[in-house]
């Protein structure tokens, strides 16, 4: 496969950084502002794939209802950007992308909205890719294949020369339905072409 790749594709959360704590930091405080308590287990899973204005409708629809689109109104006043130092890069983030070929093209799909561009550079990612994909630049995120297929229109590649590197259903499901070949990271629960624990396995992949 790999002389064929064109393009690899990589999911933000869960993949280029572990964005668990800011996420959980962030969404806190959000609740705590309009009186609700801390997220459960089960909703911190929910919104780590999800965009922002899905995971806020769907916490406070489980809290209270009646609030919901006034909550929702003012979300643009809640900044991420203190969040994003605790976002840590997953290991080899750095060298992997040093060892890509030159020639390979490098996109991030990702059901981030404006908070993407301030998380790549903070960590010094600005230039490492050649296209960004988020929330805001589609119709339908993520698990919606339609991110990828932007990606695929913009690189004039078909789908068998694209790698998609994710963490979570979401993504393997978009994979699937852009017919993209999918490397899951970390999670061997998913259904996949590959399964790695380490981003460099991909080098190997591609090879």
């Amino acid at each position: 496969m790999g002389t064929d790749t064109k393009v690899i594709i990589f999911d933000c959360d869960g993949v280029l950084f572990d964005s668990k704590d800011a996420n959980i930091a962030f969404y806190n405080q959000i609740l705590a502002a309009v009186g609700l308590a801390p997220m459960t287990a089960e909703e911190v899973a929910y919104v780590h794939v999800s965009t922002a204005a899905e995971a806020l409708g769907y916490l406070l629809t489980r809290r209270q209802l009646e609030r919901v689109e006034e909550v929702l109104a003012n979300r643009p006043a809640v900044d991420y950007t203190p969040f994003i130092g605790l976002m840590r890069m997953e290991p080899h983030v750095q060298e992997l992308l040093g060892v890509l070929p030159r020639d390979m093209k490098r996109a991030i799909a990702t059901n981030r909205s404006y908070t993407i561009g301030d998380v790549l550079s903070t960590h010094g990612l600005s230039t490492e890719f050649d296209l960004v994909v988020s929330a805001l630049d589609v119709e339908r995120p993520k698990p919606h294949p339609e991110a990828l297929l932007k990606i695929l229109r913009h690189f004039a590649c078909s789908p068998k020369e694209a790698l998609f590197v994710g963490d979570s259903e979401t993504d393997q499901i978009s994979a699937q339905g852009a017919g993209v070949p999918f490397i899951a990271y970390k999670n061997k629960t998913l259904e996949a072409d590959y399964h790695i624990e380490d981003l460099l396995e991909i080098a190997e992949i591609i090879k």
